[in-house]
This record gives structure tokens, sequence and C-alpha cells, in this order.
């Protein structure tokens, strides 16, 4: 009986209770070609784990654009993403304000920085480094992020 109820649950029960992931865009931020490559971490507000900008979608703007806007509040960058599509994608789970994690798929767009600002909306609450893009593939969390930062040396 018990293995009859815990296929069940595993089977039919526990799917009906998830949910598609959600989809969030990001900027990958770089500058420099080469060995002078380096891409732009900013820390995130709630554990200051580092992370690229990151956000869920703008109604009127496109994925690349969307990206662009996550990359000018969370770091106070200008630039130009590339529209032939993203470079990657990564997943976590995001955790809510009542404490319940939301399965997310990220969209990462290359953002090429032209410009960037002391002055941003997210300023007095993140901080933000520029560094090789090996260091950085050490420093977040996500393995699929990890492995575009990889890829870029």
């Amino acid at each position: 009986m018990i293995r009859f109820l815990s296929a069940a649950w595993g089977d039919y029960v526990r799917p009906m209770f998830q949910r598609p992931k959600r989809l969030q865009v990001a900027a990958l931020c770089h500058r420099g070609v080469g060995d002078n490559a380096e891409v732009l971490l900013v820390t995130s507000r709630g554990t200051g784990r580092w992370i690229i900008p990151k956000g869920w979608p703008i109604r009127g703007l496109n994925s690349p654009e969307a990206a662009l806007q996550e990359a000018w509040e969370e770091a106070g960058v200008r630039g130009i993403a590339a529209n032939d599509g993203p470079i990657g994608s990564y997943s976590y789970d995001k955790i809510m304000p009542a404490g319940l994690a939301v399965p997310v798929e990220t969209l990462v767009y290359s953002v090429s920085v032209d410009e960037i600002e002391t002055r941003f909306p997210e300023a007095h609450e993140r901080r933000r480094q520029w560094m090789k893009p090996r260091v950085a593939a050490e420093l977040v969390n996500e393995p699929e992020l990890k492995s575009i930062l990889r890829d870029m040396t």
C-alpha cells in the first residue's frame, strides 16, 4: 500500500502542483577582447551573492531591451545588446517575499558596455565588480551560468 501511495504521489499528484518555469532576462555585460576581456558582476539585494543583472520581462520592450534596462538599473551600465538571440540560459529557484521558491528560466543576452555611471537606480543596494570571465564563473552559483562564463575564455 505504501509503495502504491508513493508511486501515485510521484506520478500523478505532485505534477499537478508543479508550475512551468517563469521567465527572466539577464545582461551579461562585458568589455575588452581576448586576454583583456572582463565581465561585470553585481551583488544580489537579498543575499549579497554575485549575479549578473537580471529581471522580469518588461511590457513594451523585447527581451534584449529589457536586459539592457536591467543592466542600467542594477549596474549603471549603458551598452548594446546583441539582437541575434540569447547566448545561453540558466535555471534557478527564486525565493519570493512570502518564502515560496519559484523555478525561473533566465535568458542571457550579451551586452557590450559603452559607458558606466556612478549614479544609477540601485547603486545604494548593490556592489559591482569587473573581473575575468573565469573568475566570475567561480563566484556565481548557477552551474549553467558558470558554463556560459567559462565559454567566454
